[in-house]
């Protein structure tokens, strides 16, 4: 069986600790784990091979984590826009043998009791030998108004129902047979392609042409004109809901789509005040609080029941009970056209990272690291002028027609409009000190000639 693992989303409900470019399913919060790891580790134990389904930006990141738990030979689609589940599951599928058993779950949901985990799995993979599209139920323990819910008789799905107000929702947990709508199916390849061609023929046809005319070196990229031809669609809108093959296996499994701040504050450890544990935090007479944040140190007194979320460019401060409102912070600053909701100060790349030290108009100032073996694109900026100082490690720079070794404590100079680039050919990470100066120092300043990445 396959794991088709979807990482696509940027969990506005998380910001700031959570980040288009570096949304929540790779933030490393449960020991020093993320919860993309932990839904591979988990699923590793069911299924014999895993297909990543992710946006071109993010794929890095899921092959850096992949490569800490020693999980190689993985199968990446990389779509360059989302276009919502329903093609991302179809675009796996068609790249699988149409008999495969796949079981499709997002990559941002925390399971705790993964013996009736595999309970549920097992019971998932009788029901899909039938030919069957399966999805997983979650016995709500809550009156939760913030999920979908699925109607049953036993496993027989009788209705879906949208997000209800607190009034359906308690109606919906007294009569014991609606599920929380976990985003989780198990089902054969063919089975699900032949009801989506069914019900939604224009995305079946769309994602067969993609497929087709996607670039195939390694991994599949779907190309930017064909994805944007995809209609943009949920599985459960495009099949699921119309299917008369559809089972559901009620599931009580520990699950959280760890979806809100105060989702999160239930998971994490907590001291005896009830303060989330931070080494950074010092508490004076303060309870209740979720506290994250590990670059300064946050002191609180006589607060309770706050959630505080301090990334060293942005700083949240929410009531707890609130932090669904959190989305509408990301909208404003949306609206602002600030980069607030896509990029921490650290940014994670296909060669390393970089951290911004300091952005001021007319100059900025980086710590770059570049791990061994990578190398940046060949390039070239408009608009500023770079000076590189060599930290650590050697460095191997070309600027125009010339390439040298600059080593610790030694520098270089950029011209504006001159080609360069920067590579590690050592067998240690090479870390270095960048000045930009000019008028703009944004992160769109950037000419590729030629990239390792396959970037635009």
């Amino acid at each position: 069986m396959t794991n088709i693992i979807l990482c696509g989303g940027s969990g506005t409900r998380l910001w700031p600790m959570s980040r288009s470019l570096m949304p929540k399913q790779f933030n490393k919060l449960f020991d020093n784990k993320s919860l993309f790891q932990l839904t591979v580790e988990r699923n590793a134990k069911v299924c014999s091979k895993d297909f990543i389904i992710s946006n071109a930006e993010q794929y890095f990141i899921a092959k850096d984590q992949l490569d800490e738990l020693s999980k190689t030979n993985n199968k990446y689609l990389l779509e360059p826009i989302g276009r919502n589940t329903a093609p991302a599951i179809a675009l796996a599928c068609m790249a699988l043998d149409k008999d495969e058993f796949v079981l499709v779950t997002p990559s941002d949901h925390l399971i705790k009791n993964e013996e009736a985990y595999a309970k549920v799995i097992s019971r998932a993979m009788k029901l899909a030998q039938e030919d069957t599209l399966v999805t997983f139920g979650i016995k709500p323990t809550f009156a939760e108004t913030g999920f979908g819910y699925i109607e049953a008789q036993g496993e027989d799905v009788t209705a879906f129902h949208e997000k209800p107000n607190s009034e359906t929702a308690t109606a919906y947990l007294i009569a014991g047979n609606y599920y929380w709508n976990s985003g989780m199916f198990c089902f054969k390849a063919g089975v699900f392609l032949e009801e989506l061609k069914k019900y939604s023929p224009a995305i079946y046809d769309t994602c067969q042409l993609a497929l087709e005319n996607a670039n195939t070196d390694g991994m599949i990229r779907i190309k930017h004109e064909d994805m944007l031809n995809i209609p943009d669609d949920s599985i459960d809108y495009a099949v699921m809901e119309k299917s008369k093959k559809v089972k559901v296996v009620p599931s009580d499994i520990d699950w959280s789509d760890v979806g809100s701040f105060d989702a999160l504050y239930d998971e994490l450890a907590q001291d005896a005040d009830g303060n989330t544990k931070n080494n950074k935090h010092i508490a004076i007479d303060s309870k209740n609080n979720l506290i994250v944040g590990e670059e300064r140190v946050i002191a609180t007194v006589d607060v309770e029941d706050l959630i505080i979320i301090d990334t060293g460019d942005a700083l949240l401060v929410s009531k707890k009970g609130s932090s669904q409102k959190v989305k509408k912070v990301v909208q404003k600053l949306k609206e602002q056209n600030s980069h607030l909701p896509n990029i921490h100060l650290t940014a994670h790349r296909p060669w390393g990272t970089y951290s911004i030290l300091e952005d001021t108009p007319g100059y900025k100032i980086k710590r770059i690291i570049v791990n061994p073996g990578k190398r940046l694109s060949l390039q070239k900026h408009y608009h500023r002028n770079e000076h590189w100082i060599v930290v650590s490690g050697t460095a191997t720079v070309t600027v125009g027609e010339e390439t040298k070794i600059i080593r610790p404590n030694e520098s270089t100079y950029i011209k504006m409009g001159e080609v360069h680039r920067l590579a590690n050919d050592g067998v240690i990470p090479v870390v270095l000190i960048e000045a930009q100066v000019g008028e703009y120092t944004g992160e769109d300043d950037i000419v590729r000639l030629e990239d390792d990445f396959k970037r635009n």
